[in-house]
């Protein structure tokens, strides 16, 4: 195996082997981050092979600064932000209009939940939520990289993902309810 250096040089060059190594090093990961963006598989998968046309596109412009894997994987999350920008079915959950939200407690709720439910209630969020809620707590932007990005102010990051944050705690705090109750 080459070290991502040697990688991105055989890739500029146009060595075919070089480029389909890079893709399958990566596209299995990057396939996740799509998905936590988008409804539905197919869509990830078409925000996937549009991010590896972007990778290889502006492969020139990596600068072996950081790893490889973060810059592919910001290219990939915003082309997942603009391909739910530019989709019909996702422009109203793209809204970031006020929605009424159940109040939940301030108490942390001593909840066991496992990893692969908690990512399926946050695939339940409207997409706006889901959006900033991935960008913030999952990839580490600031609100106000995500209030850029999106085309939102700071203020409304925060709230939506406050909003998005209280609504999951709300659905975990009633996951613990159901789960002792049955």
């Amino acid at each position: 195996m080459i070290d991502d250096q040697q990688l991105v040089k055989d890739c500029l060059r146009g060595k075919t082997a070089a480029q389909q190594q890079l893709y399958d090093l990566y596209a299995g990961q990057m396939l996740g981050i799509c998905y936590r963006y988008t409804k539905s598989l197919a869509d990830a998968e078409d925000v996937l092979q549009d991010g590896f046309v972007k990778v290889f596109k502006y492969l020139r412009q990596y600068r072996s600064e950081g790893e490889l894997g973060a810059w592919i994987r910001r290219i990939m999350v915003n082309t997942a932000i603009n391909y739910l920008k530019q989709s019909s079915k996702y422009q109203y959950d793209l809204s970031f209009t006020d929605l009424t939200l159940h109040l939940v407690s301030e108490d942390d709720p001593q909840v066991y939940i496992q990893t692969k439910e908690l990512v399926n209630l946050v695939r339940q969020l409207p997409a706006g939520y889901q959006t900033v809620f991935n960008m913030h707590a999952v990839e580490g932007y600031t609100h106000v990289e995500i209030g850029e990005i999106l085309g939102i102010s700071e203020g409304t990051s925060r709230s939506q993902y406050m909003r998005a944050r209280n609504l999951l705690i709300s659905w975990i705090e009633k996951h613990s309810v159901e789960s002792k109750l049955g």
